[in-house]
This record gives C-alpha cells, structure tokens and sequence, in this order.
C-alpha cells in the first residue's frame, strides 16, 4: 500500500535538490512514464551503474551494446509480439485504463502475483476500489493491453525493445566464436521501453528506463558442476519460499548449500546467480535487512522457466517491491530464434556432441535501485525548519567531497581551488563559498555528500585542511599530501572520522 505523505515529501525533495524532474517534459504539461535526470540524480545512477559493472566484471562477464529498435520478425520469435501484454481494467465513467495488479496493490496490502482473473476483479468490488482518475467504479471485465512500442524502418513494422535480454541472445554464434567454451557470461546496460498504460510508481514503472540485464550461457548437463558455488553455499539469504507466501510468513535465512539440499533450488549454478544477484543490490548499498528473494508461485512463474525468483527491496513508499528477476530460461530462447532465423544456435561439447546451450538470466533495472536508494536514506527533519538529509552510503553518494573556503577573501578561496584542482580527477568534487558555513554543511547533507571539507587561515600556512563526516558530524585536520589517501580511505569505509 502506498504511503502518499511520504512519496509527496519524497518528490517534493526529488525535484528540488536536482535528482529527478518530471514527469516529462514539464514546460509541456509532462508525460506519465518520462522522468528526467538531474545532476545529483545522474551522478546517483551513474555510481549505481558503475557498481553493476565492477561486480560483473569481477565474476567474468563481459558487456555488450545492441540496438534498441529491431524488427517484428525477432520479436515474433521470442513471443513478445503476441503475448507481452499486462491485464487492464476500465473506468466506466472515464474511460481511462488502469494495470489492475498494481492497482490492487497500491490500495491495499495484498499480493496478486497469485491471482486468477477473477480473483482479480473480486478484490476491486470487496476492497471498493475506485477510479484514481474520476473516483468512478470500473467494468466487470480484464482486457490484455500489448506493451510493446511500435515503429516503422522503410516501410517495415519494427519495434523498440521493452528489454536487452532477446538482443543479447541474438548475436550467440559471434559470442560463442570470441569466449571459444561454454560456460560465458555476457550483460547489458541501456535503454528498454514498454507502453505501460497507466505509469504512476514514478522510477519504478516507467515507459522509458534502463536496464541492466546479465545472461549466462551454460551446458545444461553442467548447471550442478559449478566450481563458483563451492566459494558461496555456506552464505545465508533471505530466501521467500512459495510455503512462506502461502500462509506462513515467518522466516530466517538459509544458507544456499541447505537450499540446494531441501531442493527450493534445481542447480548449484543457478544458486550461485541468485547470490550473485543479492550481492549486487548489497553492493549498492541497499541494507541486507530491506532484501528478501521471493520465490516465484508455479501458476506464477514462465512456462519455459525451471527456476524464478524475484530480489525484492522493503520501501518506505511502496512496501516490498521487485526489483530483479533471477530465471533460468533453459534453452527455450535460443531453441526460438533457431527456429524462426533458420540459423543454427548450437554449441559442440569436446566429444563433438552437439547441444542448444541453456541461458541464467539476472535481469533488473538501474532505475528502480536509484529509486529504493532515495526512499530508504532521505530522511525529513522534524526541527520545525522543513529541512532534510540524504544519508546514503558513503561510497554511492552522488558527490564524494565539498569544499568550502571559510571565507570568501585572504586568497582562502585560491588555495581551496588547489585543493579542488588536485581532487578533481579521483572524486565527484563540489565547490561552494556564498552563504555561511552552517548553511553549507546542511546543502551537502541534503545532497547526500558524505564529506566537506573546509579550508581556514590555518590551513595556507600549514597545508593542512579540515575534513567533516556528514553523519557523526565529527572533524578531523589532514595534510594536503595525505589527503587523497584518507578520502579514498573514508568513502570507502577503511576509516571513520
């Protein structure tokens, strides 16, 4: 259920602090869906961003860049053009169409991942659930709304991609040529876009967004021969069995190599993509105690799926939301476009035996994490003076350091622009000397930025200068040489002030 005072308070600081501007394009009346992001919002993605890259880096994947506009024909062949569609409902005064499960769930508290269609449209009647639009009632009936975006290349029908997976999958054969064996793992990180009828979960529904989807390829017969797991089965996760979600919601994290035991999940290699993906949102800086992975129901989960489960974040706004989606697709996506491109997607094993490689896909968004790190760490203060704070990790904040010359004569302002100069290539760096220094300090905490550091009279005379922690408020003075050192030390959180 939504908590409307927050999300109001939330936007209101979204757009007033440079995060996020929208809906899309203001001047113009906006657009549902279209966000804009601003400087401290585009740096917060960016390191969000940077996080996905270092830990699939780390784990061996490499990335690739496709389009974003391809034609019909593949989206025929992975079923997206016919089926990739959401359940509608329809105001019978206004006429305006609204996703019914999401309706559902921002209103009330329940799940409907489970929910047949009629079940569906009893929970509107019984909770009284009303036209957001006009307060209207709605048709006792669910319509399919395609969210697919269309175009046109030539005179061709195209369509722009509603997620990278299928055009990753797409060039295998030149994949399969450059990495030479199985198992490969490869990812992408751009634009995706889905007509979503009624987008009013700000970043987190969007009908343009970035994703950043990770597709491993891997021998069917070696999903349970999985050096990588052995490193990880004794870590505990927060694990949501369908037994949880049918009635019993108490539960403790289990460690994988138990999971794998009790069988909650089919292979050692898929065990080890859903730490992967865990880590991933940790590594963000989303706190452990806000994640569960959500195990996906069997009238929930995708035909061609062996294995789903969702990576849900606790927000303060919205509740528990999905935030990434762990499948193993088997081979059901190269098996299709095999079949509708007359090409052959089979990979050799050493005997010479042929085979259609199976793909473990970590699919999420960059969008939503920025999203659930706003909600999380923006706090409102309760001084009576409407200010706030953004008390993000240190190492994910927008900006890493700000600095303030105490006063703006005595060449304080030259040396703090040394100071500027020599951090600049290493750090995001903000520089601000009108107002006085209390003022300044609140700016930067209400940016987010975890440390400011202040150049004084003592400071040209010893080369030293003044480093504030944002959150204990503490001080400590550093040497000009030993600065970057201790920066990097700080932020990364080798030390604490």
């Amino acid at each position: 259920m939504q908590n409307e005072q927050f999300l109001k308070d939330l936007h209101a600081f979204m757009q007033s602090k440079g995060f996020v501007y929208g809906p899309f394009p203001e001047i113009y009346g906006g657009v549902s869906g279209f966000y804009a992001y601003g400087p401290l919002g585009k740096l917060l993605k960016n390191k969000v961003e940077n996080t996905v890259r270092n830990l699939l880096f780390s784990q061996g994947f490499r990335e690739l860049e496709c389009p974003t506009v391809l034609p019909d024909t593949v989206w025929e062949a992975s079923g997206h053009l016919n089926t990739f569609s959401d359940k509608t409902i329809e105001c019978s005064k206004c006429k305006s169409l609204f996703r019914i499960d999401k309706l559902i769930e921002e209103k009330t508290d329940k799940e409907t991942s489970s929910m047949s269609d009629k079940e569906l449209l009893s929970t509107i009647k019984k909770e009284k659930i009303t036209c957001p639009s006009c307060k209207g009632g709605f048709k006792d009936e669910i319509k399919n709304y395609s969210l697919m975006m269309k175009t046109e290349v030539g005179l061709k029908p195209f369509s722009l991609r509603p997620e990278t997976a299928t055009v990753t999958y797409l060039p295998f054969k030149r994949l399969n040529d450059y990495f030479r064996k199985l198992p490969f793992a490869v990812f992408q990180i751009g634009k995706a876009y889905r007509n979503e009828i009624s987008p009013r979960q700000h970043l987190l529904r969007m009908r343009e967004f970035t994703q950043a989807e990770g597709q491993i390829f891997v021998d069917p017969k070696e999903k349970n021969n999985w050096p990588k797991y052995d490193k990880i089965k004794k870590e505990k996760l927060p694990l949501y069995t369908d037994k949880h979600q049918n009635g019993n919601s108490k539960y403790d994290p289990i460690s994988l190599e138990t999971a794998i035991e009790k069988k909650l999940i089919k292979s050692k290699a898929y065990a080890w993509c859903l730490h992967l993906a865990y880590s991933q949102f940790v590594s963000m800086g989303i706190p452990k105690e806000n994640i569960r992975i959500r195990q996906h129901l069997e009238n929930e989960r995708a035909f061609y799926a062996d294995d789903a489960w969702d990576i849900e974040i606790k927000l303060k706004s919205f509740g528990w939301t999905e935030c990434c989606g762990v499948h193993d697709r088997t081979d059901y996506d190269l098996k299709k476009h095999q079949e509708h491109s007359k090409q052959s997607l089979e990979a050799v094993r050493e005997n010479g035996e042929k085979y259609i490689p199976h793909i473990l896909e970590i699919a999420f968004g960059t969008d939503r994490p920025v999203f659930a790190l706003l909600d999380t760490f923006y706090e409102k203060k309760e001084d009576g003076e409407g200010k706030s704070i953004f008390k993000v990790p240190y190492h994910i904040s927008p900006v890493d350091v700000a600095i303030f010359p105490l006063m703006k004569k005595d060449n304080l302002p030259d040396y703090a622009e040394q100071i500027k100069i020599l951090l600049e290539r290493e750090f995001i760096v903000d520089y601000d000397e009108s107002g006085s220094i209390g003022k300044r300090y609140l700016r930067a905490a209400e940016s987010g930025t975890p440390f400011a550091i202040t150049i004084d009279y003592d400071s040209i005379k010893n080369k030293d200068v003044t480093i504030r922690d944002r959150d204990s408020e503490k001080q400590i003075r550093v040497k000009e040489k030993d600065l970057k050192e201790t920066l990097q030390d700080l932020i990364s959180g080798k030390k604490r002030i």
